[in-house]
């Protein structure tokens, strides 16, 4: 890894983030934002076709350098070296966005324990283990940001979300344990949480069997465009805010559990899962 101590000032001065997920969705209009903003960008996710086509028009919207790491989270054995990997690039990591993520489309009882691991590999374990890896060395340089997906269901359960929204529960009671530690070292945590955001989030959720959904859900494709939500994401994390939220109407969900939680249960129930 590079010293610090040998990036020259103009190098010193141009921050790197490092995204994952940042092949479709809310995490490829980031890495757009933040290209437009001149930040050096990392970029992972599954597919490194797809990472080359983002990266290319990251240049071309004023990123300052760009690099892509594929990596399936699925596979927790290559964790540690990715990690090692991303750091090694530009010698530092001022923001990570922990966006990668799976969602489903099941039932309780039609969600198996493969399923139920599986997304809680890529959706919490994942993240955890890249932010135990990069954290050391942010706090060490003096601080940085650390972004992380949630979800509205992070929030609340929704109907064939059940192990989705576990594992985007317990995101918010790692980061927010993590935010405590080490807020005095200048990490700083945003969570974001996204409500109906045009992405392709439901064609690749699992549904009963593991399978691939496969299907544009309606609320989906009724939600915002991804590139106004990371507008909004991409300041929030700039300016260190604890929350976030991106979607529609749907967030009123929000206020509505906090005052009246019963109603919000009801609310919960009778919403259309899909």
């Amino acid at each position: 890894m590079r010293c610090e101590s040998h990036m020259t000032v103009m190098e010193r001065q141009i921050k790197t983030v490092w995204i994952t997920g940042a092949s479709s969705g809310i995490g490829e209009a980031c890495s757009y934002e933040f290209a437009k903003k001149g930040y050096r960008l990392v970029l992972t996710a599954r597919s490194a076709d797809r990472l080359l086509e983002v990266a290319e028009k990251c240049r071309h919207s004023g990123a300052g350098s760009v690099s892509v790491l594929p990596y399936d989270f699925s596979e927790p054995d290559g964790i540690a070296g990715l990690c090692h990997s991303a750091m090694e690039i530009y010698g530092r990591i001022d923001v990570l966005f922990l966006n990668a993520g799976i969602s489903q489309r099941s039932t309780v009882e039609d969600t198996s324990m493969e399923m139920v691991r599986k997304i809680m590999e890529i959706d919490y374990f994942a993240p955890v283990a890249v932010a135990q890896a990069v954290l050391p060395e942010m706090a060490a340089a003096g601080g940085g940001k650390i972004a992380v997906t949630s979800s509205v269901a992070g929030l609340f359960g929704f109907p064939l979300r059940c192990a989705y929204s576990s594992a985007k529960h317990a995101l918010y009671g790692f980061f927010e344990t993590l935010q405590a530690e080490y807020h005095d070292s200048g990490i700083r945590v945003t969570m974001v949480c996204p409500g109906r955001v045009r992405t392709n989030i439901s064609l690749n959720a699992l549904v009963k069997g593991g399978e691939r959904h496969g299907v544009m859900d309606p609320g989906q494709a009724n939600g915002i465009p991804a590139g106004k939500a990371a507008r909004k994401i991409v300041r929030a994390v700039e300016k260190g805010r604890r929350e976030v939220f991106v979607g529609g109407k749907e967030l009123l969900m929000v206020p509505i559990k906090r005052f009246f939680p019963g109603f919000c249960a009801f609310i919960g129930r009778k919403t259309r899962a899909m």
